[in-house]
């Protein structure tokens, strides 16, 4: 009698948390009339100038791969705009650009790169979901350290955390899912932090524009001396409104570059070249572009934040300064996911629980107001506020 063999996939990728935007996204869209509060992207399209690049493209495309660290003239561009606006010089200081598929890959690429199967990497909690998934990916161990009360990083964790397996440190500054923007000082202390103990200091940017009530962007690879050990994160998803183009960029230091290469020629060979002419339209669009956008922006989040405060004691939100994303504490013995399929089913408002980015203790939602124009937002957040009115103690 023939034995049949029992297939089965991946036990390290099987062991990786649920999707969990795409789980909220399905019950948002089995409810007729619903609004998302969910997805983390901008509620607006391109600059004309990255329309007019890619028109350009069109007339001469280019079919074969590009080169695997991106288009010449995109890297030189966004050298020139890391010089002019990050403070970060790349020529001539042991650092280089690579154009990634989005700064997820970028992501993807530094743990590949700087990492083996059982190494740890040091992530403040809330993280970024996403980055917790791709360390599992790798095999390597995700090592969760708290942040204070306002989601600030404690470099006294991070330093007591690090062990002779640490190969990386990551921060999120403008934060996602917090929103919290981390000071030039804590930055500053981190990443001496990491130089003094051999690990690197990877740190996204990909909200490095969208900062509120005075809170300004500080970006590590600005630090004097940093350039070996500090990795930077940036995407055009978000401040230029080409989330499905799929393009970041990322500089890191020239000893790592064989490594990032290798890894970025398997997973994708190079970021979409069509993506590459859009970026560079949206870089000569520049400031001009989306400073009015993240202004209404502003305006918005300050919306979502007196609104929710007429709950008072129900709910806690941290005002953060940064993203556009508010974390906001419940006061009920519902469950996370309970709370998030009753708003969605009862009240036709997504939002998604923060235990995928690592507050499981109690029950906390991310609430993003970028993704809609302002009078959906405006809806939308009364639908939550209804909602959490009601099933607040339940």
């Amino acid at each position: 009698m023939s034995t049949v063999m029992t297939m089965k996939g991946s036990d390290r990728v099987g062991r990786m948390d649920e999707t969990i935007v795409s789980v909220v996204g399905d019950m948002v869209r089995s409810v007729p009339g619903a609004i998302s509060l969910g997805q983390g992207v901008v509620h607006y399209g391109p600059p004309a100038e990255s329309t007019a690049a890619v028109q350009r493209f069109q007339q001469q495309p280019q079919h074969k791969y590009g080169p695997v660290p991106g288009l010449p003239e995109l890297i030189e561009a966004i050298k020139r705009k890391l010089r002019a606006e990050n403070g970060v010089d790349v020529d001539g200081t042991d650092r280089r650009v690579i154009v990634t598929a989005g700064a997820n890959m970028g992501f993807v690429n530094a743990v590949m790169a700087v990492a083996d199967e059982g190494d740890e990497i040091i992530l403040p909690v809330p993280y970024y979901f996403n980055h917790k998934r791709a360390i599992a990916m790798a095999g390597c161990k995700c090592v969760c350290v708290p942040t204070d009360e306002s989601y600030q990083v404690l470099p006294d964790r991070i330093r007591a955390a690090i062990t002779p397996r640490t190969r990386a440190v990551v921060t999120v500054s403008p934060n996602n899912p917090s929103g919290a923007v981390y000071p030039e000082t804590t930055l500053r202390e981190v990443n001496e932090i990491c130089r003094k103990a051999g690990v690197y200091h990877i740190n996204d940017e990909a909200y490095e524009y969208f900062t509120f009530g005075g809170a300004q962007h500080f970006s590590p690879s600005s630090i004097p001396g940093g350039q070996r050990h500090t990795i930077s994160l940036y995407s055009f998803s978000k401040t230029y409104g080409l989330a499905s183009w799929r393009v970041g960029y990322m500089v890191l230091p020239e000893a790592l570059f064989d490594e990032m290469e290798k890894v970025q020629d398997v997973l994708v060979i190079c970021a979409p070249t069509i993506g590459q002419h859009a970026a560079l339209g949206a870089l000569e669009a520049g400031e001009a572009f989306w400073r009015p956008k993240i202004e209404a922006m502003g305006r918005v989040r300050q919306m979502a934040v007196d609104t929710l405060a007429t709950l008072g004691s129900v709910c806690r939100v941290a005002e953060t300064q940064g993203a556009f994303y508010l974390l906001v504490g419940v006061d009920t013995r519902l469950d996370q996911m309970t709370l998030v399929e009753r708003l969605v089913r009862q009240y036709g408002v997504g939002v998604i629980p923060a235990r995928c980015c690592g507050l499981e203790s109690q029950c906390v939602l991310r609430v993003s107001y970028g993704g809609l124009a302002a009078e959906s937002v405006t809806e939308g957040i009364g639908r939550l506020v209804r909602g959490l009115g009601e099933l607040a103690g339940v």
